[in-house]
């Protein structure tokens, strides 16, 4: 979109696209077939992989990291700076040397909802689903559904996104797919992998 601003250095992969009023900052580096909503933010040095969807007005601060196939919904925030001031202690303005940015991982598949934020830095797990509007202040486990203020988990849900039928015995189902997963010691995989392959 010719109204985006896309910075020179910033790598965009085949087949993504970035809408009106998008900016790109410098070196950030989109995968394949990412599609960058109106009004969204990518900041200097953020890498997404393929298949990411950051929704409008969406604001993804560096250093953060989007695995494969994330989806950030609009108004999201990806924050990066844990005790952020404008001033240092003597009132002088700060700059960019005065502080350092942390950064949001987010793993494959995840899905952070609309005007969710969260608080740098976090880890949210593959498949794991962050509800509108929660504030993440510490890391999400694969395939967890996290919701308020803080954010804490209330559910499992499995690679389509839909909270998971418990089958009993630790197993788990997802009503939409059949697919089953096992969750041991507070966490979940995927059924027929092992914890490395879920890593």
């Amino acid at each position: 979109m010719a109204s985006a601003d896309v910075d020179d250095s910033a790598e965009i992969g085949a087949g993504s696209s970035v809408w009106h009023l998008a900016q790109v900052r410098e070196k950030a580096v989109l995968g394949r077939d990412c599609v960058i909503g109106r009004g969204a933010y990518i900041g200097t040095g953020v890498r997404a992989g393929d298949n990411c969807k950051v929704q409008n007005y969406a604001l993804v601060y560096e250093p953060a990291v989007l695995e494969d196939g994330v989806f950030v919904g609009p108004a999201a925030v990806l924050t990066n700076d844990t005790f952020p001031r404008a001033v240092n202690p003597d009132g002088s303005a700060k700059s960019a040397s005065d502080w350092d940015a942390v950064g949001v991982t987010l793993r494959e598949g995840c899905s952070v909802g609309a005007r969710a934020v969260c608080v740098a830095p976090v880890t949210v797990g593959r498949w794991a689903t962050v509800a509108a509007g929660a504030v993440v202040t510490r890391d999400v486990p694969d395939f967890a559904l996290v919701v308020g203020v803080p954010a804490r988990r209330v559910a499992w849900v499995g690679r389509a996104g839909v909270p998971l039928e418990d089958a009993g015995g630790g197993s788990w189902r997802c009503p939409r797919t059949g697919e089953q997963y096992i969750e041991e010691h507070g966490h979940l995989r995927e059924a027929g992998k092992s914890t490395e392959d879920n890593a």
